[in-house]
């Protein structure tokens, strides 16, 4: 992994940080951010994925470790990414938080320390990585449309729906949609636009084959689930929005998908 280099001198781009890195929305928005002149930085548990690998040399993005469920370490995460680049202008928060162990449990059977161990994950980390980024952005310059940067949390159908044997989870997605509005009304008229995007759908993210596919939904067929490359575009263009109509929540699903 490529370490911090406390040489570096801030870069006169924009710095976007990703926190949850994976061959899906994280790599989707890497690249697409890289090629749109920003500095690019991924945090995941695991920077040494092959998928982070690849992007650093194809794209020139910053790897970074860091738990986003323990508070010091989003502060060093932070504070590693303003003195190698600068402070971010786009903060993505795209981790799912779920414990397999507590997926399609049933209220009666879900282990509590799974459950909370979900939210952690989920809601707990958006509040720290939101609460590091609000602090940093509050002290950047206003760009040309009054914006002092942008915060986006990736969420999923259960933000909208709490499905049955889904509670634990359910739990963590509407307590990130709450942090998310929370945030929004207090953050926005200070020039920081905050979005919630739950993705309504499974998201088939390109297999080294070339097809598309979900883990468990199977290969994607006719475009019948989300396809990260598009999401990432739509992340752009919530941080490229005028801010006469900056959009809170931005609810994706495909054409096909039922609700």
């Amino acid at each position: 992994m490529t370490q911090s280099n406390r040489d570096t001198q801030p870069s006169v781009q924009d710095v976007a940080l990703i926190v949850g890195g994976g061959p899906g929305i994280s790599s989707s928005c890497a690249r697409l951010f890289a090629e749109h002149g920003m500095r690019v930085c991924v945090a995941a548990r695991n920077p040494d994925k092959a998928v982070l690998e690849t992007l650093e040399k194809t794209h020139g993005v910053r790897r970074y470790a860091c738990d986003a469920s323990d508070p010091a370490t989003v502060a060093q995460l932070f504070g590693s990414v303003v003195q190698d680049f600068g402070t971010p202008r786009l903060v993505v928060h795209n981790i799912d938080g779920r414990v397999p162990g507590i997926f399609r449990k049933s209220i009666i059977d879900a282990d509590p320390v799974m459950a909370l161990e979900t939210l952690r994950n989920s809601a707990f980390s958006a509040f720290l990585v939101g609460q590091q980024a609000a602090r940093l952005m509050l002290g950047n310059e206003p760009d040309a449309n009054g914006a002092r940067g942008t915060i986006i949390f990736t969420n999923a159908s259960a933000a909208l729906k709490g499905f049955p044997s889904s509670g634990a989870f359910a739990m963590a997605c509407h307590a990130k949609s709450g942090l998310a509005q929370s945030m929004a009304r207090e953050l926005m008229p200070q020039g920081i636009h905050v979005a919630n995007v739950p993705i309504d759908a499974a998201i088939g993210w390109t297999q080294e084959d070339g097809t598309r596919a979900h883990r468990l939904a199977g290969t994607t067929v006719d475009d019948n689930m989300a396809d990260p490359v598009h999401i990432a575009k739509t992340y752009l263009q919530l941080h490229q929005q005028h801010r006469s109509t900056w959009a809170f929540e931005v609810v994706l699903r495909p054409w096909a998908e039922k609700w």
